[in-house]
């Protein structure tokens, strides 16, 4: 259990912020980037939430969860992504469970025919945009990738989430999605 008695430790002053493993690094960081851009993706989640209810409430609070594992999994650095008692790695399951809802919600929505404008109700736009922010988050963390090891169930989490929030968008909008028209306004 996480306890914050102290909100600001005033460490952060000089432009660093600290890991798990007690290395610091500056703000700008690679690593610091993806793991602003994941908590960023977490937020924009947590707005969907407000718009969603039942079942699909469930889902999205779960991977806000899951959100904050993989956020710590990018703040431990190193080559071992074997979870422990104290480190969080995200695994393999929690990529097979976003895998599992995709397929859940998929099959009751007609096949697509045309790309689909971001929106059609409220709820819906709120998890398109937590997916583009997502999207956002992914090129961070392979941005990171290309430089230094991270965890790839970490990486196939955050992959299979844009496409978990597309589709729940789409079941959202129960298969009534605005289409693309392809030069409507010419």
């Amino acid at each position: 259990m996480v306890k914050l008695n102290r909100i600001y430790t005033r460490t952060g002053d000089d432009g660093t912020t600290g890991l798990v493993d007690g290395s610091r690094r500056a703000k700008h960081d690679a690593r610091m980037s993806a793991i602003g851009e994941v908590d960023e993706a977490n937020s924009a989640i947590g707005l969907a939430t407000l718009a969603t209810e039942g079942t699909m409430l469930d889902e999205l609070r779960r991977i806000q969860n899951d959100l904050f594992d993989l956020g710590a999994d990018l703040a431990t650095p190193g080559t071992d992504f074997t979870p422990g008692e104290m480190t969080l790695r995200v695994v393999p399951a929690q990529v097979d469970w976003l895998e599992a809802a995709i397929d859940r919600h998929n099959a009751a929505l007609p096949p697509l025919t045309s790309f689909i404008l971001p929106g059609g109700s409220e709820a819906a736009a709120r998890v398109h945009l937590a997916r583009a922010i997502t999207r956002r988050a992914e090129r961070a963390a392979t941005a990171l990738a290309a430089a230094e090891p991270v965890n790839p169930a970490a990486l196939g989490y955050l992959n299979r989430l844009s496409d978990y929030l597309f589709v729940l968008a789409r079941a959202i909008n129960a298969g009534s999605d605005p289409l693309w028209v392809p030069g409507a306004s010419r």
